[in-house]
């Protein structure tokens, strides 16, 4: 087990990382990578921002997200935006799922 810093650091490595005092069954943490993809109306590519994104950006606007932690929850949904609480932060009870 470890403590918050060397689960950011996992985190950083393409690790996920959980804490084992969670009530939910399989839930983790990760680091979604930067991620940038061509605007909704660029022609011919297969990666490119979707009609949801293009809604609130516009459809001439590449899409340039930073990074940010995500958690899959119990429920098996994806909540980005995760915030470490004051609690997780200064747990010891991480671990590194893989």
């Amino acid at each position: 087990m470890m403590d918050f810093s060397e689960a950011l650091h996992q985190l950083k490595n393409g690790k996920r990382v959980a804490r084992e005092g969670w009530n939910g069954k399989n839930m983790f943490v990760v680091l979604m990578p930067e991620l940038q993809l061509p605007p909704y109306n660029t022609q011919g590519t297969e990666r490119k921002v979707n009609d949801r994104t293009a809604k609130w950006i516009g459809e001439d606007q590449p899409l340039n997200c930073r990074p940010y932690i995500a958690m899959y929850t119990a429920r098996k949904e994806w909540q980005p935006g995760w915030l470490a609480s004051q609690a997780d932060m200064l747990a010891n009870d991480w671990i590194v799922l893989g």
